[in-house]
């Protein structure tokens, strides 16, 4: 669904505009509602509704009696808002979750397949730098399990 990588800039209001590329995926799959959060690595996830229930269903499944689970689901649902697409194609990004990202005013929108990552710029490049020397590694250990 999702796929490439976008440099942007969010403005004071914490107004992000979502690449043309994802706005026209989300408008082909009718979504309207999107779900935005606290991501891994220090960025966050932008879910389609339809994604959202998938992840919500299978976080769901950890039982609460795992301290872990626990731990993981309230930080995860806690940061959850949810957001819309204007007639400019953006977002509102909440000050607790541009606090957690570390997003000042550059950021990097990436395609995940069903998900969207933003990105504080400066988090993004350290990143890509700190991996991208190990794709082929990473490649086999995954694809094997």
């Amino acid at each position: 669904m999702f796929y490439g990588e976008y440099e942007h800039t969010i403005d004071r209001k914490g107004r992000l505009i979502i690449p043309a590329k994802f706005r026209q995926v989300l408008h082909e799959h009718d979504a309207k509602t999107l779900f935005l959060t606290r991501g891994l690595d220090g960025c966050l996830f932008l879910f389609p509704e339809s994604e959202w229930r998938v992840a919500e269903s299978r976080f769901k499944q950890v039982p609460f009696t795992k301290g872990e689970g626990r731990k993981f689901n309230r930080l995860f649902f806690s940061g959850a808002a949810n957001v819309s697409v204007d007639d400019l194609g953006r977002i509102l990004v909440p000050k607790h979750l541009k606090e957690f990202a570390q997003i000042k005013q550059d950021v990097v929108i990436v395609g995940v397949s069903s998900r969207i990552e933003i990105w504080s710029k400066e988090k993004w490049q350290a990143f890509y730098e700190g991996s991208r020397q190990t794709f082929e590694e990473l490649a086999e250990r995954v694809m094997l399990e």
